[in-house]
């Protein structure tokens, strides 16, 4: 059974899911700490830092995504404590086309947060693709 912590966290990044899939910037970069480290599929390699750079991330994927692409949560698990928690999911992100090649492939995400006043925030946020041919 989820915590009450968890369970604020579920919702958290539910939501974040739901504002991503929507191109709503403001949702998605709601509930973000202003000191966020973002590492991305894309670059840059050295990953995207401070809550400026992760707003300014964002245009460029609801480009894409507008183009008919999916961003759809498939599972998540959510551990908390007192002050820090992390959660990892899959989902599926890609074109119809995209999916339709690589069924199987999933987004993997991983977040760090940590409650600040009472108020859980995203600090640390990764996304990434596994390498395409490289299945066991």
């Amino acid at each position: 059974m989820a915590t009450s912590d968890e369970k604020q966290i579920e919702d958290l990044i539910r939501s974040w899911v739901a504002a991503v899939h929507a191109g709503d910037l403001d949702g998605v970069v709601a509930d973000h700490s202003s000191d966020i480290v973002m590492f991305d599929v894309p670059p840059p390699y050295e990953g995207v830092l401070g809550i400026d750079a992760y707003r300014a991330a964002w245009p460029p994927f609801f480009e894409w995504q507008a183009q008919g692409a999916v961003f759809e949560l498939e599972s998540l698990r959510v551990t908390a404590g007192a002050d820090v928690a992390f959660a990892h999911a899959l989902l599926r992100c890609g074109t119809r086309q995209d999916l339709g090649e690589r069924p199987a492939q999933r987004l993997r995400l991983t977040v760090g947060l940590r409650k600040e006043g009472g108020r859980w925030l995203v600090a640390h946020e990764h996304h990434s693709f596994p390498l395409p041919g490289t299945a066991r």
